[in-house]
This record gives structure tokens, sequence and C-alpha cells, in this order.
């Protein structure tokens, strides 16, 4: 792959999957992340009549598009919204914005009974996320999500339930298991032997790839950096409310509570108390509760750092860098003896090369 190799734009059909056009695409951003949607934003010229009825193909809630870099597909996601303009000297433009493949969980909602009584009993939580994309991607049609190996277990139980009826949108029964520490990630990708693409659903508790580091230097590939380290968003003591078990509408409800949890390990300084608290309204057994408590206070014990890094894209920086492990080495002032640690990428923005602009890319990182 060359430095700096352009991107191309192609637009599909959602159900079928079939490939529209491939149109020029200006001022582009992209990212992704583990555990939540990722974006796209652009801009397609309309210079001319022909350019207009190619564009017009492009409907929204109804066309993918996905981002072609030296062969290999690096995103892909549902256009949502276009914005036709025209500016003062007539110039048209349409904009678009996409996401991710697994913001359709967003958009759809539990209106079915196989979710009730299956996971009564402890089952494993891949299992579980499995099940829910398997029946929510169907509504893609030919773009549906490929949930992957069902032999793949994290050996970590959950107990679930979500009742034809109440409305549940899929993304909030996902959003549950994420906060007991499970993760996913949608990746796109062209199969090898017949060059068809393929959404493929990556789980893990957490996700890691990658048999080895990718190393960042500064000075060196790293062309800036930031490291925030906020205590407003941590904490000390966590507690989870969820639902009352009271049937007795003639009784106050009250909240079922967990224990009050600390992180797991020792905080590194003396702190003082910081108290956290989280809502879980469909839930009203206390031993997820409890887990959940100490899920949100293992996961930003303390005060929270989420360091991000830029770099110059190049050849020897692949498509899937989601759960890669990043060595980060810094010498500066602030780290005269240098910084050498090792993240986890959990999100990735990338600015494509544009007008003399190299082609980079943001890593969010997180320890561990």
């Amino acid at each position: 792959m060359a430095i700096d190799t352009p991107y191309r734009a192609i637009f599909c059909d959602l159900r079928t999957d079939t490939t529209l056009d491939i149109l020029p695409l200006r001022d582009v951003s992209f990212e992704d992340y583990i555990g939540r949607a990722g974006s796209l934003s652009g801009t397609i010229p309309i210079p001319d009549r022909a350019i207009a009825e190619r564009a017009h193909r492009i409907k929204p809630g109804r066309t993918t598009v996905y981002l072609e870099r030296g062969g290999d597909l690096w995103w892909g996601g549902i256009i949502w919204t276009t914005d036709l303009q025209s500016s003062g000297r007539g110039v048209l433009t349409l904009g678009i914005q996409a996401s991710t493949f697994d913001s359709y969980a967003a958009r759809r909602r539990i209106r079915t009974d196989e979710f009730e009584t299956p996971f009564l009993q402890p089952t494993d939580q891949f299992t579980i996320a499995r099940s829910l994309w398997r029946s929510l991607s169907d509504g893609l049609g030919v773009s549906k999500i490929d949930v992957g190996d069902p032999d793949e277990l994290s050996k970590t139980l959950r107990t679930a339930s979500w009742r034809y009826g109440d409305e549940t949108g899929y993304q909030e029964a996902l959003d549950q298991l994420i906060a007991q520490g499970l993760e996913y990630q949608i990746q796109v990708y062209r199969n090898p032997e017949d060059g068809t693409r393929v959404r493929q659903l990556k789980l893990g508790a957490p996700i890691r790839t990658g048999a080895t580091d990718m190393v960042f230097d500064r000075p060196g590939a790293i062309l800036s950096y930031s490291i925030p380290d906020d205590a407003t968003r941590g904490g000390t003591h966590a507690l989870a409310r969820g639902a009352s078990t009271n049937s007795n509408a003639g009784t106050e409800s009250r909240p079922t509570l967990s224990d009050v949890k600390q992180p797991s390990k020792a905080l590194p300084d003396l702190w003082p108390q910081i108290d956290m608290s989280s809502d879980h309204n469909d839930i009203s057994d206390k031993t997820k509760l409890n887990a959940l408590a100490q899920a949100e206070v293992d996961t930003p014990w303390g005060s929270v750092q989420i360091p991000e890094i830029s770099i110059r894209l190049g050849g020897i920086v692949p498509p899937t860098l989601l759960g890669r492990t990043a060595r980060i080495r810094i010498t500066d002032e602030w780290h005269p003896t240098g910084l050498d640690s090792r993240y986890r990428i959990v999100g990735v923005k990338v600015r494509p090369a544009e007008r003399g602009r190299p082609d980079t890319a943001e890593l969010s990182l997180e320890e561990g």
C-alpha cells in the first residue's frame, strides 16, 4: 500500500448490497469506535447534470457507503442524512452524513417474544449478543451482519429478558451488556475468495487484535498528542439503582439497590470519597446490579485518562486498528526520562489527505 493512497467512496444499495456508483467525496472525515457507532461526513461536488443524475441514487436510510484505501475497506456504514446545498454563486454540493452499521441497532426495537425466556438462566454473554444482532440485522437484507462463530464464548454468564410490547430498543439491550464489560465492533472487509463485502460482528471482553505491538514515537510518527486526566468522570464508590420489586400499588415503591462497590484494585494515591451512581430501570436482580456497580467503578477508577495521538497514515498502518496494542514512546520536557507505555486503541478518527494536508489519524487510547 503506497503512502497517502487516495480513498474511493463506493455507494451501494443497502438491501441488495449492489454497487450503485463510485463518486468523488471531498472534505471527508470518518471515525470508528469500540462499543459505539462511528460516523462519516463528506461532500459530493455536483458540477454538471450528469453527476447530479448519478447522485440522485443516494437515498438516506437506503444507501450505504464504503471507503476503500489501497484496495482495503477502511470504513463502511449507512447514510442517514443528505443535505443538498446551492451557494450564492450557484455551486451545487450534496453533503452526506453516515454512521457505521452498528448504528442500525438504535433504529430497531425488540418486537418479538424470542428474548423473553431463553436467557433467564445464566447464558454466555457472547451468545446473548449474537442473538440480538442476528435478530435485528435481518432487516438489512443482503447487508446483514455476520454474527461469527457460535462456539466462540467469553465464559462470562449473564441473565437477560426483553419482552414484546416493552418497546425496548436493541441498542438499549446491547448497552446493558456493555455496562457489564462486553465490547463489540462491526468490521468491514472484502471476502478474499470472491471479493464480496463482509460486515463482521467482533465480540470481546475486551476486544484485542493483532499479535504484535504497533510502535509510535515522538519525535517520529506522532505528530501531536494529548493526555487529559479528568477526575470529574471517575469515582471511588459506586451504587447501581434498579427496578422496584414491589407489586403492591398501595405501598411506596423503592428501587432495588446494589451494594456500594469500590475499585477491585487499590487506587495508587490517597483519594477523597467520590460517589458514582447509575440507573437501570429494567433490572431488579441485586446480583446483576452489584456487577454493574463494580464494572462502573472499575472502568473509570479515580480519574479518567483517554490519551489521544495524531499520526501520519502510511503503508505500514493497517485498516484494522481498533483493539490493537499501541506502544507509545515520548521524550519531551514533560517526559524527560521518556514515556514508554502500552495502550489499547479504542477509537480512530481519520482525515484523508487533501489540499496539501497529509493523511492523518487520531487514535483514542486506553490503558491496559
